[in-house]
């Protein structure tokens, strides 16, 4: 049975504005594709959810109840929860993902 991938308004957010960001700073159509792909990764994690790794940041501080699956170099940061996927994070990974995570994630 697929689990239920659900976008928190985070999340959602965060589609949001790498997309525009790709808009303005990239090559016609690119933003379309990223979407499309990162779709795909929904997708996946609909049928698999257990499938990612725990995000390394999260990892060396005991946490383990966080997944990461990648389109490089885009991070998605999820949690599952009975029948239910919960997209926390859509980042690029080269920001500073302990930061970010820990902001996000933790209210730190």
């Amino acid at each position: 049975m697929p689990f239920s991938v659900q976008l928190t308004d985070d999340a959602e957010r965060d589609l949001e504005e790498l997309c525009d960001y790709i808009e303005r700073r990239d090559t016609p159509g690119r933003a379309d594709h990223v979407l499309e792909q990162l779709e795909k990764v929904f997708d996946n994690l609909s049928a698999h959810p257990h499938r990612g790794n725990y995000p390394k940041e999260l990892l060396e501080v005991g946490i383990r109840e966080y997944r990461e699956v990648f389109f490089k170099p885009y991070r998605v940061i999820y949690q599952v929860m009975e029948n239910e996927v919960y997209v926390l994070l859509i980042a690029d990974g080269r920001r500073d993902m302990q930061t970010l995570l820990q902001r996000r994630l933790l209210g730190a």
